[in-house]
């Protein structure tokens, strides 16, 4: 069950990801694109070309999960920033990306953070 807390880490990758690529290949391109290690609890984020699928991937400790969401009309938006680069982003962007929210006309009242990537 997918579930999306404030406790995890979540790393956008910001390069087009080929979708036939399984949980194995995936962890790869963390490994070798964001120099992290895709065992270390961290939730990582990966788009198709035309932003319309999207892949979760989470080691749970025992093994990885993939949740794979794929959208019957329209495109997933995503943060800006700079493409190929890996952004951390918090659980509230995701959950606004899953759901389709224009990230541009989201209004946030002023609160402290320690990361504003979304």
């Amino acid at each position: 069950m997918l579930s999306l807390s404030a406790g995890f880490q979540y790393y956008l990758y910001r390069g087009v990801t080929d979708f036939r690529c399984g949980m194995d290949s995936l962890s790869g391109l963390v490994r070798r694109e964001l120099a992290q290690d895709p065992l270390n609890g961290a939730i990582y984020i990966f788009f198709n070309r035309s932003r319309s699928q999207v892949k979760l991937l989470h080691f749970e400790g025992d093994g990885f999960s993939l949740y794979h969401k794929r959208l019957e009309r329209g495109t997933f938006e995503l943060p800006s920033g700079n493409p190929g680069e890996d952004l951390r982003i918090s659980s509230d962007c995701l959950q606004l990306i899953l759901q389709g929210i224009q990230l541009q006309s989201v209004r946030r009242r002023k609160r402290y953070a320690l990361h504003s990537a979304c």
